[in-house]
Formats: C-alpha cells, structure tokens, sequence
C-alpha cells in the first residue's frame, strides 16, 4: 500500500514566499518532526517556501531524509490583485473549478499539477513519502478524493495538519490524522 503523508506548514508570519515560521510556528515543527517518526517515511517533497522548508526541517534532520523542493507544491495564486472579500472569491473557486482571476490560477490547473505529483509518488517504488504545502492548494488535493472536504474542509484546516493519501491497489482514500 502506498502512503503520502500530506503535511500544511507549521504557523508562519505572512503569506509571501520568503515568510518564515513565528516563534510558535518552529515550536510546532519541532513537535511534528517528534510525531512524525513513527511514521516510515523514505521521502520528503516540500514546496520552495520558506515556511514549507522550515516546517519540514526538524524531520529531515532527525532522519537524515534530504528536502526536495518541487515547484507544483507552491501555493496557489488567488490573483494578483488584493481583493477585500478574498474568503468569498476563494470560495467561488470551490464552487467554480475554472473560476480564474486576474493573474491567478484556477482551482483546476492548481489541483493538476499537484496531482501530477501524487501520481509520480503512487507509481513510484517508494511506499511512505510526506509532501508539505500550503493550505489552499492541499484542501483542493483533499477535495479530489474527498468531495465533502470543499470550502468548509478548508476553514477547518490547522497549521500543521496532517492527512494520510493511500492507495491500496485501484482505492484511494484519504484521512485527517489526529494529533
């Protein structure tokens, strides 16, 4: 059985690239990489943002894993503009997977290329790999598999979260792992 262990970052001081954990935030990370050693993960794949990096660090010193960065782990883009009712347009997308604004992505192209990881990793001969991402693109993944998740599943997401993607076969199924 294969298994992803899909990991949102640890609290983190903004939104851009380069922002980095708070102090709770590294805090956090230090727990997760605790928590996650019971875990046989044989492979990271982060995101290039610091806050993904950092996130993931603790654990990949613990294990001596190396962090690869994969580019289609980025956070979706919105838009490049600023909207003051952001939280609604974003949920427009749920409801609208071709739902595109200016300068951003649609949920659909978002969702493609995450998947287009996923399934490198269910081909793979790796059996236990951990992506960490973002929690816009990562609700999207989940609402793939599972449709209920949507704009709801979205608020309810923490920094960290974990969920575990396995694939048994043809079955995929995908689960919040509790803390």
């Amino acid at each position: 059985m294969k298994k992803i262990y899909i990991i949102r970052h640890c609290k983190a001081m903004g939104q851009e690239e380069e922002a980095t954990l708070t102090v709770e935030g590294i805090e956090q990370a230090k727990k997760l990489a605790e928590r996650l050693q019971q875990y046989d993960i044989k492979r990271i794949i982060s995101s290039s943002f610091t806050r993904a990096i950092q996130t993931i660090e603790p654990f990949s010193k613990k294990v001596q894993i190396e962090i690869e960065q994969d580019e289609r782990l980025t956070e979706r883009i919105l838009s490049a503009q600023n909207f003051d009712d952001w939280i609604e347009k974003l949920e427009q997308t749920f409801l609208d997977e071709n739902l595109k604004y200016i300068g951003g992505e649609s949920s659909k192209e978002a969702v493609t290329r995450i998947e287009q990881l996923i399934e490198e990793l269910f081909e793979s001969s790796i059996e236990d790999s951990a992506i960490i991402s973002h929690g816009n693109i990562l609700s999207l993944l989940i609402t793939k598999y599972n449709p209920d998740f949507g704009f709801t599943g979205w608020k309810t997401m923490r920094n960290p979260d974990v969920f575990l993607l396995t694939k048994d076969g043809q079955d995929v199924a995908i689960k919040r792992i509790d803390e």
